[in-house]
This record gives structure tokens, C-alpha cells and sequence, in this order.
């Protein structure tokens, strides 16, 4: 009906329009056709071949689905049995305090914003990196104490510690200098 698969309404109530978008598996078409249905119809159901490991198993196509605003289906090769996997109802993800604060310190600890949209094969420039150059550079003319170097990054003793870019050795207790790989980093500065 209308390039619908299918389509019911409720007898004796008032108009409460559900269309069903049928197909073997779950394609960008069948998400497309869905969001065309939204603007007629009170609720859009997906409904997809079951499977054991296919998209109707994947747990990211659900969320997808509400997300949306759809209702998801999986529908056995028989048809005999039918399995909602998504109800169409409004969705907000639950909120994830952790992540959510990890992105809030990396936002506060950056200075300015040096990664170029759309740049591939260029390491990103995170906070950690942006300290670990300043004492890179707070090394560049010889060794130096950590206390020295900690006024250009101040998570500098972690930092040196944990050398992840390889670009720190230690010359004493409390004392650290450049490494040849350090060098060749400040010199693509």
C-alpha cells in the first residue's frame, strides 16, 4: 500500500497508523525507508530475517533502532515466529559519568586545538602529548630536575616516568634528559 509492506490500524479507536518495512537482512535501505515513514506513520517497525550471529543479533542495531525511534524484528524463515528485539519508543542513552568526565579533563588540559580535521596518518594531539613536548622542550637544552620541569607541564614526574613516547631517560635520581628519539620529535616541532 503506498510502496508500504505492511500496514494496520487499530479498528473502532482513532487513526493509529503502524507500517512495517519488511527485509532479509538489516541495510542501510530498510533504515532509509524507515525514516521516510516516520512523517505518516504513529509507529515504524524494521523487520529482518532472524539469524544466530547476524545484524538482528547486533546489540549496536537496537540502539540504532530506538535511537530512532523504530521498532526492530526478527522473523524466523518459516514466519512462524516472530521476536521483538526493539520497541519504538523514544531514546536517551544512559548517561556514563566516567567517560563523561575523562572527555571534560582532556577538553580543560588541552591548549587550543593543533589536530587538523580530516588528517589521517598524523599522531593526534592529545593533552598527555602536549605536556610530554613541554618537557621535551624544557629538556631541549640538557638535563634538568623534575621540579624544574614541572612548571612547563605539571604532570611532569608521571610523564617522565612512564615514557611513553620513548623520548625520556633518566640521568640521575630525580634528574632527566632527551633521548635521540626525543630529539628527532622536537625537531618535527
Amino acid at each position: 500500500m503506498c510502496g508500504c509492506d505492511i500496514v494496520a490500524l487499530r479498528p473502532g479507536e482513532p487513526p493509529f497508523l503502524v507500517i512495517t518495512e519488511l527485509k532479509m537482512s538489516f541495510t542501510l535501505d530498510l533504515l532509509l525507508q524507515g525514516v521516510d515513514r516516520l512523517a505518516v506513520a504513529d509507529e515504524v517497525w524494521l523487520a529482518i530475517r532472524a539469524s544466530r550471529r547476524g545484524r538482528d543479533r547486533d546489540r549496536r542495531v537496537h540502539k540504532l533502532c530506538r535511537l530512532l525511534g523504530f521498532g526492530l524484528l526478527a522473523v524466523d524463515a518459516a514466519g512462524k515466529r516472530v521476536e521483538v528485539l526493539a520497541e519504538p519508543a523514544a531514546y536517551r542513552p544512559r548517561p556514563n559519568p566516567k567517560r563523561r568526565a575523562l572527555l571534560l579533563r582532556e577538553h580543560r588540559n588541552r591548549k587550543g586545538d593543533p589536530n587538523q580535521g580530516g588528517a589521517s596518518r598524523t599522531p593526534i594531539m592529545t593533552a598527555y602529548r602536549q605536556q610530554a613536548l613541554a618537557c621535551a622542550e624544557a629538556l631541549r637544552e640538557g638535563p634538568a630536575p623534575v621540579k624544574q620541569i614541572r612548571l612547563a607541564a605539571p604532570d611532569a614526574a608521571r610523564i617522565l616516568q612512564r615514557n611513553v613516547y620513548g623520548w625520556f631517560e633518566r640521568a640521575e635520581r630525580g634528574v632527566y634528559r632527551l633521548t635521540a628519539i626525543g630529539i628527532e620529535a622536537l625537531k618535527g616541532m
